[in-house]
């Protein structure tokens, strides 16, 4: 079975992007518009795999990553922040809530597709 991706970003072109690309790579693909959608849609079922925009809408991307890592049941899901806040700060804050990596906007698909394909393979063990 394909893993699944949860992509968390309200920005239409980009999540129309990433979904298309990740779908032709195979993977199983959902999308949350806003930081409380993603944490429902986690909630209703677990990916493998969540693309997570810091700047969201209602529930930032700290505070779901945050709230991802404080409870056990998704302990294995490997999140991968993804921002225009590319500053040193922002990327230490992330990794520190727990994100598995940080990936700055505006980035090269083919390097996306590079960071989803290891932290699925470091998933798996």
């Amino acid at each position: 079975m394909s893993a699944s991706i949860l992509i968390a970003d309200d920005e239409p072109n980009i999540v129309l992007s990433l979904e298309f690309v990740l779908q032709e790579e195979g993977y199983r693909v959902r999308v949350a518009r806003d930081g409380q959608e993603a944490l429902d849609a986690i909630e209703a079922e677990l990916p493998d795999l969540l693309l997570l925009d810091v700047m969201l809408p209602r529930v930032s991307g700290f505070e779901v990553c945050q709230r991802i890592r404080g409870d056990a049941r998704w302990k294995n899901l490997r999140v991968v922040m993804l921002s225009a806040k590319g500053r040193e700060v922002e990327v230490h804050k992330g990794l520190a809530l727990g994100a598995d990596a940080y990936i700055t906007k505006p980035f090269a698909l083919q390097d996306l597709l590079a960071e989803v394909a290891r932290q699925l393979l470091a998933r798996d063990g």
